[in-house]
């Protein structure tokens, strides 16, 4: 994974590089940089197709050099030096962890002997004080509590597995005679993939794990102890163990509550007698702890992810739809897709000339309490917040859900947000402060929806034709009325009052447009009511 390393002062940074990443002193880029000489949008880094990283200034005031050159663009190369102002990035195509992991094959197809030499379950557990009746076993049991008390000392608190995997083979080594370990995990697609090695001798040798042995402990998920596995029966004709001459080998299961969750791997290549069954146990009881550690860390991410996530969205998405992207059970895809969906705009009449009146710490502070009031009634309604463009709101209704009847939640919502506006005006004038005055247009159509932008900051959103039709009868709606589009008055007339209005000819369309100022709810005259007693 190619990544940026800054490093200032004792702190180091890395940033893993996405297809397009841009660096700067603003927070919103990909690289942050607080640098004053760095310009807000200083340059990018973009993957090209050919699966090089690409370099391009953005015009910086005080420019970006690689290698002490001035550039415009350039490829980047592993080790080149980026200096922005007085900022040094370094850019790495792989670390050296990611070459070792690299280093590893699981090799050979032997099919596996019933015949079980040593093997021991992974889960052995201590003994009650009464039941002991030997010395032995006193302290074996001894040495297993005291392993894992060193274990878990050097990998209390860590959560992160790059961090945690390292930690756990350098206590392996310490402990056992040991030329290499690996450790690998099961991904997400079931299939173990090597995530950490750890070598003596060469770090450049090739490394090929026994597809056998794996195998053996993949299947009867127990502890494997080869004292020579040359000549071990169950390891008969694999090839990968004879061409790397292998003498002693142990792998045991990482398993929590039964569920495999990856192997550790130790093998010595010195002495066919290089590891006993008192090493299996207490590697064994290294696993154990391991797999406690590597579960940890992992629900310690899921948390991490689904916080993020919750925090992303829970801005433009109601709580409820927010839930159902934490728990996968809706997934926000970049990328465009076809849909139909309502569209709500909604913006304040005079706001320009309010805006030249009032101080614009009062203005932000109005803004402020009008869209926490508004966005509340439109997550009721389950919309989704599109996007604030000064005064306006952009919500969407039956995307990125559906919904039933998108068309009469969005109308729905427009005469409660005027409901709702109203009794804010009602405090508001009160106080003696100016009434705010909106107009909504609402219209349906097909438009491709999204999530657009980097993959750091990711913007849900529709584009097409509707949108703008809808943002054309925002801007024709008077204060207090909601204009609708005769495709969305279709699918509701038999719920909605509307007032028919002339033909209007709007931007973008040859044809005038049949438009409507929709008035209430049919059979509920309370709406009529409360607007003519608010607005």
């Amino acid at each position: 994974m190619a990544k940026l390393i800054l490093t200032s002062g004792d702190q180091r940074q890395e940033f893993e590089l996405v297809a397009v990443n841009t660096i700067g002193r603003h927070p919103d880029n990909s690289v942050q940089i607080l640098d004053r000489i760095v310009s807000k949008e200083h340059c990018q880094v973009l993957r090209t197709g050919d699966g090089q990283f690409l370099l391009r200034d953005l015009g910086s005031l005080n420019g970006t050099y690689v290698s002490g050159k001035r550039v415009s663009e350039q490829v980047l190369v592993d080790g080149d030096e980026i200096v922005l102002g007085s900022t040094r990035l370094t850019y790495q195509e792989q670390g050296p962890e990611e070459k070792k992991i690299e280093q590893v094959e699981i090799a050979g197809a032997a099919t596996v002997d019933s015949h079980i030499r040593q093997q021991i379950a992974a889960e052995a557990n201590f003994l009650v004080e009464k039941d002991i009746k030997d010395e032995k076993a006193l302290r074996r049991d001894y040495e297993k509590l005291r392993i894992s008390h060193e274990l878990s000392s050097a990998i209390v608190g860590v959560l992160d597995l790059e961090q945690l995997l390292p930690k756990i083979l350098d206590k392996s080594f310490e402990i056992l005679p040991a030329d290499r370990g690996v450790i690998l995990l099961v991904d997400a697609e079931g299939t173990l993939l090597p995530r950490y090695v750890k070598t003596k001798k060469d770090e450049t040798e090739q490394i090929r794990l026994s597809n056998s042995i794996i195998n053996e402990v993949v299947t009867n998920k127990k502890a494997v102890l080869s004292s020579d596995a040359t000549m071990d029966s169950r390891f008969s004709g694999a090839h990968s163990i004879i061409m790397q001459g292998i003498r002693s080998t142990m792998c045991v299961p990482l398993l929590h509550a039964g569920e495999l969750l990856g192997i550790m791997h130790l093998d010595s290549q010195i002495a066919s007698n290089a590891f006993s069954e008192k090493d299996l146990q207490l590697f064994t009881s290294i696993a154990n702890q391991a797999a406690i550690a590597i579960q940890n860390a992992r629900l310690a991410k899921k948390i991490e992810l689904e916080t993020q996530t919750r925090a992303q969205f829970q801005r433009l998405l109601s709580p409820n739809l927010v839930e159902q992207l934490v728990k996968g059970q809706l997934k926000l895809e970049k990328g465009g897709q076809q849909r139909e969906v309502t569209i709500l705009i909604s913006d304040i009449r005079g706001f320009t000339s309010m805006s030249e009146k009032k101080p614009p710490q009062e203005i932000v502070a109005m803004l402020n309490e009008y869209f926490e009031l508004m966005v509340e009634v439109l997550f009721a309604r389950n919309g989704t917040l599109d996007k604030y463009v000064g005064d306006e709101i952009m919500a969407l209704f039956g995307a990125p859900v559906e919904m039933e009847e998108p068309e009469l939640a969005a109308v729905q919502c427009a005469l409660e947000m005027m409901t709702a506006l109203g009794e804010f005006n009602r405090t508001r004038t009160a106080e003696g402060q100016e009434a705010i005055r909106i107009g909504i247009g609402v219209n349906t159509g097909s438009v491709v929806t999204g999530a657009i932008g980097s993959t750091k900051t990711l913007q849900y959103t529709a584009i097409g034709d509707p949108v703008n039709t809808a943002s054309r009868l925002c801007s024709i709606a008077r204060a207090g009325e909601i204009i609708v589009s005769e495709t969305t008055l279709k699918r509701i007339a038999h719920r909605v009052e509307a007032q028919p209005l002339p033909p209007t000819k709007v931007k973008g369309k040859d044809e005038p447009l049949q438009i409507y100022n929709v008035v209430g709810m049919k059979g509920d005259a309370k709406w009529k009511e409360d607007r003519t007693r608010l607005m």
